[in-house]
């Protein structure tokens, strides 16, 4: 998709920006804006997100790009107060001037934060279309923004733009007149010129696909999926064993890829992020080649004995393999009571690491006891002016020191005891009006598609345990912490599930080995004891040992080698066949020679005896 994309930046270049973000280097936009898959794209004017999709489509990126790029063009307008003086002046002399600055004003209190204040946009057009309704003429309307190459000596062509012209510009060789050299060294950096250009576009790409799985003509031995810590190791361990695995995973998502908070019990690093840690096992990866599909998986079929196929969301691509490693880790548990699922990205979440930072200085609460709880509350505590963590028991589950330190934070206060009963929240306009002082008729029908009506969480009802009392805390956000549950719903009717833990994976005989031959599970889906970093990348390395073996009993080895191998055997014993056939054909004049020679020595010995 990356050329794609350059192409349709090159097409518009005067008119829209286009921005690359790398949302593994900068994952709290990921949670900001709602992206849960790549490629996202996102469409902003005058500040403000106007349209957004998934996916690798051409004609859906050309589009909207379009159409942003005409609602641009056309908002593009500006209505100055002496243009809208003058106006009145010609339709309407009984406004007073008064009236005049306050109709201005209002469309001027529409303008993007920020910036100064100006009756500009789709503020001014409105305004101009209802004036030209009730008095059969709009007013002058300017350009808000004029083109950088536009100057006077394209609309005057006088002498004085041209020279203004050769002050500003560099001097450039006049080609009718230049010398040799002179058109040698244009010719030269024109070429240097495009051979950057081409080096930029292709280290672009290169980043972009280097490590990208590309369909092959047989299929994969080892299909990961989960981009955790298991699904990391197992992906190292595959790889080393030259088994190219193929790992399936979102670019965001993960317990350990949400924790702002470092990692503090994984052996060997020291003040390292869970972001960090990951980043750094996918490089090792990917170095003993690793291949990567940034995708969630939809479904899985059996094809044969010794085959799957996996099932993408957004690339829709299949991936045929003959074993499965099972990685998939946990997914957030919410607390299914009233206002959560409607406020969900305005004011509650499930990590307040992608989202914390949007509650800057405000109050936030967290929900939860365990050291996921503790995690998130001491994150918040950085930005947030205050925490209240609540808990539906008198003491922490958490782990002794996290416990510790959220009790002696000074921004993080516990409310035991407690549970939260229902979220509130309260409607809130974008981009409103601040001037409601001006009530004339013009200003008070101004309609405009900039204001946004939406809910944002302003509260939460919490209900004591011990007294049965209820309560009201204002907030500004809700940060749901009460643990995960395995992501294995996908596999239901595939492999057989624990019954004394609903929803873990059941495995076999001590090992990853589930009741589906060629399936292994490794990480959180099936350790509901210990679910830590290092026992599911423990659980990743053993999957992938597990599978190597099971590969190697099932004799399935690289097929693709295999098949040039043989491809390349058959065409030496066509060679050495054309060879001897060749040889056998050719005339020999030697050959020939000799038997000649072998015939006159017998006609001599014939004749001397006949003598």
């Amino acid at each position: 998709m990356a050329p794609i994309f350059q192409k349709v930046a090159k097409k518009h270049i005067e008119t829209a920006v286009f921005v690359k973000v790398d949302t593994n280097q900068i994952y709290e936009l990921s949670g900001r804006y709602g992206i849960r898959s790549l490629p996202t794209f996102m469409f902003f004017l005058d500040g403000k997100k106007v349209n957004q999709f998934s996916g690798a489509s051409e004609q859906q990126l050309v589009q909207f790009v379009e159409a942003v790029v005409e609602r641009s063009q056309r908002e593009n307008t500006k209505l100055t107060l002496e243009s809208l003086k003058e106006f009145y002046t010609k339709v309407d002399t009984s406004k007073s001037v008064a009236d005049i600055e306050g109709v201005w004003k209002k469309c001027a209190s529409h303008a993007p934060k920020g910036g100064k204040a100006e009756c500009v946009g789709a503020a001014a057009t409105s305004l101009a279309r209802k004036l030209k309704q009730k008095y059969k003429q709009p007013p002058k309307l300017e350009k808000r923004f004029q083109p950088e190459q536009e100057g006077k000596e394209k609309a005057t062509g006088s002498t004085e733009g041209r020279n203004k012209k050769k002050e500003t510009e560099p001097e450039k060789p006049n080609l009718y007149l230049a010398t040799k050299d002179q058109l040698l060294d244009e010719l030269q950096r024109r070429e240097d010129e495009e051979l950057e250009a081409k080096v930029e576009e292709e280290v672009d790409d290169e980043d972009e696909f280097e490590h990208m799985w590309q369909p092959g003509d047989f299929p994969e031995r080892v299909c990961i999926i989960g981009g955790g810590p298991a699904g990391m190791a197992a992906a190292i361990y595959a790889a080393r064993a030259g088994l190219s695995p193929v790992l399936v995973a979102p670019p965001m998502g993960g317990q350990l890829q949400g924790k702002g908070v470092d990692v503090e019990n994984y052996p060997g690093l020291f003040n390292a992020t869970g972001p960090a840690l990951i980043a750094a096992m996918r490089q090792q990866a990917a170095f003993y080649g690793a291949k990567f599909e940034t995708d969630t998986i939809t479904k899985i079929e059996k094809k044969s004995p010794h085959g799957y196929r996996v099932y993408t969301n957004e690339s829709n691509n299949v991936i045929e393999t003959h074993s499965i490693i099972i990685a998939t880790g946990a997914e957030a548990k919410w607390l299914s009571i009233p206002g959560e699922y409607e406020l969900r990205g305005a004011g509650v979440s499930s990590c307040a690491t992608c989202d914390g930072a949007a509650f800057y200085n405000q109050h936030v609460i967290v929900v939860g006891g365990g050291d996921t709880a503790m995690e998130d509350a001491l994150v918040l505590a950085r930005t947030s002016a205050s925490v209240t963590v609540v808990h539906r028991r008198d003491a922490f589950r958490a782990s002794n020191i996290l416990a510790q330190r959220v009790m002696e934070h000074p921004k993080i206060r516990i409310r035991w005891n407690s549970t939260v009963i229902e979220i509130h929240g309260e409607v809130v306009k974008e981009n409103e009006a601040e001037s409601k002082s001006h009530n004339s008729e013009e200003g008070s029908e101004l309609d405009l598609d900039e204001v946004t009506v939406r809910k944002q969480v302003s509260g939460v009802t919490l209900l004591d345990t011990a007294t049965n009392e209820a309560s009201h805390v204002a907030c500004s956000a809700v940060f749901v912490a009460i643990g995960h549950s395995p992501a294995t719903e996908f596999l239901r009717g595939l492999v057989e599930f624990d019954h004394e833990r609903p929803g873990y994976v059941k495995t076999f005989g001590g090992s990853t080995r589930t009741s589906a031959h060629g399936i292994f599970a490794a990480g959180d889906v099936a350790d509901s004891v210990y679910r830590q970093a290092i026992t599911s990348a423990g659980s990743g390395a053993a999957a992938a040992l597990d599978a190597e073996r099971w590969l190697s009993e099932e004799g399935l080895g690289n097929e693709a080698a295999e098949f040039e191998a043989e491809l390349l055997r058959e065409l030496m014993s066509e060679e050495a066949t054309g060879k001897k056939n060749t040889v056998e054909s050719h005339y020999n004049i030697y050959q020939e020679a000799s038997g000649m020679a072998k015939g006159t020595k017998e006609s001599l010995s014939s004749a001397s005896n006949e003598l």
